[in-house]
């Protein structure tokens, strides 16, 4: 009877590698898709139960995606290097996605600023802040971390911009930051903090190209929206 199972669940998983290799995850539902990641954390374990819990428990694929490893191991079946195979995906996709973009492009658009950025801040669950260094030709020249906060809010230190960019040698800067549970909209301290950046940079002939809110795979220009700041 064992051997039986035993037969039968490897066959399974066969026919799942297989498939995924055929045609990728186009034709995946979430929860096979979770299923099969989790081949390889349990491999003598059915795991499309503990895929089912997983999604019911969070809610959704990016919900498990997203939640912590204590969260994730309160759940039954869940032991912490399941956990942490899983809160592997979102960093994992990020640095994907960065590494396909290692060339310095050009941000002579709002719209390529905002697409590059979008990409920047996947599976960040906590606000985050980034800093864009370019130079004279809208030529990026780093994308650096500059402050992470909680999931509402991150202190920015101008202080660190403004030795940034100056480490960069930067002719322009961009700001950026999520809101991990809000809208890609600013806030009132998100226009204050964009009028403190320019008039700081401004004096040191560093121009304060735009700042950018990103949200839900949105983004938003504070630059575009209010020319006047």
């Amino acid at each position: 009877m064992a051997d039986a199972e035993k037969d039968l669940h490897g066959g399974h998983r066969k026919r799942v590698r297989h498939r995924f290799l055929n045609s990728g995850f186009d034709q995946f539902e979430d929860h096979q898709i979770l299923e099969m990641l989790l081949f390889y954390a349990l491999p003598r374990m059915d795991t499309n139960e503990l895929a089912h819990r997983l999604i019911n428990h969070f809610g959704s694929l990016s919900g498990v995606f997203d939640a912590s490893v204590e969260e994730l191991t309160s759940v039954k079946g869940v032991a912490e290097n399941t956990a942490v195979l899983l809160k592997m995906i979102p960093p994992l996709a990020r640095v994907y996605l960065t590494d396909k973009q290692q060339s310095h492009p050009v941000f002579d658009s709002p719209k390529k600023i905002g697409e590059y950025l979008v990409d920047r801040f996947v599976g960040r669950t906590n606000e985050t802040v980034l800093l864009l260094c370019m130079d004279s030709s809208l030529r990026l020249l780093s994308c650096e971390l500059i402050a992470e906060g909680n999931n509402t809010s991150a202190h920015v230190d101008m202080k660190k911009v403004v030795e940034r960019a100056i480490r960069r040698n930067a002719s322009c800067v961009i700001l950026a930051h999520n809101h991990p549970r809000g809208l890609a909209l600013p806030s009132n301290e998100d226009i204050l903090l964009t009028r403190e950046a320019k008039r700081t940079l401004s004096a040191l002939e560093i121009t304060l190209l735009d700042h950018v809110i990103v949200a839900d795979g949105l983004w938003f220009s504070i630059a575009q929206k209010y020319p006047e700041l």
